[in-house]
């Protein structure tokens, strides 16, 4: 499991508040017209074109000026590939630093014992150190990546099925090739499955013609409840982060870029730290913006003025939660 999954979040109460059913809606409520312009589609992508290749395709078949996925997959690296539609195409550069889980089939040069090969994920579970491949997108000096855990699935002769749980920026192809170096019998990565990226895995995946079938159907026979059941709301992206909820009267200045101060806070999770990346929410559980603790919980508990979180990046737009005359 990614860390996230392990995280226990408990909910506390600032203060009682209520949200007017006039403003704002739900998420899952969202009409179609905007769930196309601000969602998201888990893309099982498929071997062959590459991560730019797939969103452009996403792009077209929706008709849409924009769309951009999570974290480049090597074109013969297939599954989960998050991406944002329309207005949600920032939300995804919180899905690239989220963890990752991946399908392996690492091919050994010489055949090892299961003693040795359970020995090697042994060895590289945890902090390692890690040269990035000479063909990456990143500078090529040594760095240090987290393998949250290692599973032996399945063997045969010299092929060798595991499941792999590691911090973004991991390169499993580099990762074979190092416990090859560390079994003294040489490997190479032979198939790569990517299942999970942060919050999003194999179980709202679709694929390129699943998305073509879903929009005919919804503009041809004015059907939405297929392409409905692809297109998951904004908010799925941030799913993994840590939340703080404010009252109906402070959504509309956070629209605006003004950082948020405690009297405007409802509810807020438990364990927050100051500078942990946040997801500012309304009491209807819609995504207003996303930014930074300047408090920890403990805290916001204690006081009742001061700068609660910094605003980086605001995704509602204005006007959502202005009194209609």
């Amino acid at each position: 499991m990614l860390p996230f999954q392990n995280i226990k979040r408990e909910i506390l109460t600032k203060r009682e508040s209520a949200t007017s059913h006039a403003l704002g809606c739900p998420p899952e409520q969202r009409p179609m017209d905007a769930l196309l312009n601000y969602g998201i589609i888990n893309i099982d992508k498929p071997a062959g074109p590459t991560s730019h290749q797939v969103s452009d395709y996403l792009k077209r078949i929706l008709n849409l000026g924009k769309a951009g996925h999570s974290g480049t997959l090597d074109p013969a690296v297939t599954g989960v590939l998050p991406i944002g539609i329309g207005r949600a195409t920032r939300i995804v550069s919180y899905l690239l630093t989220a963890g990752k889980e991946y399908v392996a089939v690492m091919h050994l040069h010489h055949e090892a014992s299961p003693e040795q090969i359970i020995a090697a994920f042994s060895h590289f579970t945890g902090r390692i150190s890690q040269l990035p491949p000479i063909k990456s997108s990143v500078k090529r000096q040594l760095r240090q990546r987290t393998i949250y855990s290692i599973e032996l699935l399945d063997s045969d002769g010299k092929d060798i099925l595991f499941r792999v749980a590691c911090e973004a920026g991991t390169y499993i192809r580099k990762l074979i090739h190092d416990m090859g170096q560390y079994l003294s019998v040489g490997a190479h990565m032979s198939e790569l499955r990517r299942i999970r990226a942060g919050p999003f895995d194999e179980s709202t995946l679709f694929t390129l013609q699943d998305v073509a079938d879903a929009y005919w159907y919804y503009t041809e026979e004015k059907k939405e409840a297929f392409l409905r059941k692809i297109i998951q709301p904004v908010e799925s992206g941030i799913a993994h982060l840590p939340k703080v909820w404010v009252t109906d009267t402070t959504v509309e200045p956070l629209c605006h870029g003004t950082d948020l101060a405690l009297p405007g806070i409802a509810r807020y999770h438990a364990g927050l730290q100051k500078g942990n990346a946040v997801a500012v929410m309304t009491l209807k559980d819609e995504l207003i913006a996303t930014g930074s603790m300047q408090m920890s919980s403990m805290e916001m508990a204690e006081r009742e003025k001061g700068i609660a979180v910094r605003i980086e990046h605001v995704f509602m737009q204005p006007g959502v939660y202005t009194e209609k005359a």
